[in-house]
């Protein structure tokens, strides 16, 4: 069984910056995609961002203003979010794609999500 925890999120001033943190644990192999999801209110959830093999991808609403990174030894992702609009208020999710035996199909997983509110 694998376990996503996420922290960080809070409330936070229009421009300022919050960073979430992803931390996976479990028998994991390893893993192949990080990602993190949003769900703003009464709105479908969403890709933000992901990261495989060092290689980043964003939506286009968050480009040049969120920045993800992994720790694969640590099996950990961050997400730090700078220039944060009212729009960026969402519950948001992280995702591992994970391999847990050497051989084996990936399974997805992920966290219970983390409210990050942007408000003056």
């Amino acid at each position: 069984q694998v376990q996503l925890v996420e922290s960080g999120g809070g409330l936070v001033q229009p421009g300022g910056s919050l960073r979430l943190s992803c931390a996976a644990s479990g028998s994991i192999f390893s893993i192949n995609v990080f990602a993190w999801y949003r769900q703003p209110p009464g709105k479908e959830r969403e890709l933000v961002a992901a990261i495989t093999s060092g290689n980043a991808n964003y939506a286009d609403s968050v480009k040049g203003r969120f920045a993800i990174s992994s720790t694969n030894a640590k099996n950990t992702v961050t997400l730090q979010m700078n220039s944060l609009k009212p729009e960026d208020t969402a519950v948001y999710y992280c995702n591992a794609v994970v391999v847990l035996r050497a051989g084996s199909p990936p399974s997805y997983y992920w966290g219970p999500g983390t409210q990050v509110t942007v408000s003056s």
